[in-house]
C-alpha cells in the first residue's frame, strides 16, 4: 500500500544518477534530490537542472512530501 502520492517517492527516497562531467567526461554521481556534485577526477562542480515536479504545483505537497522538503526545494 502506498501512502501519499507515488510521485513524491523520488523525493522521499532519493537515488543516484550518473552525469558526465562537462570538463573531463568522468562519470559523476548526483542524487535525485540534489542539483550538483563535485567531479572526483577534476574537482569541477557538475550541475544539472532541476525540472518541475509535483512539489512546485501541488497544494498537498507539504502533507505528502513534508513541509521541510517543500521549503528546501524553493
Amino acid at each position: 500500500m502506498i501512502f501519499g502520492c507515488p510521485g513524491s517517492q523520488k523525493f522521499k527516497q532519493p537515488e543516484p544518477q550518473i552525469v558526465n562531467c562537462p570538463s573531463c567526461g568522468e562519470e559523476t554521481e548526483i542524487w535525485t534530490d540534489e542539483t550538483e556534485a563535485v567531479c572526483r577526477k577534476c574537482k569541477v562542480t557538475v550541475k544539472r537542472e532541476r525540472g518541475q515536479s509535483c512539489l512546485d504545483w501541488c497544494g498537498y505537497a507539504k502533507f505528502c512530501a513534508g513541509y521541510k522538503m517543500l521549503i528546501e526545494r524553493r
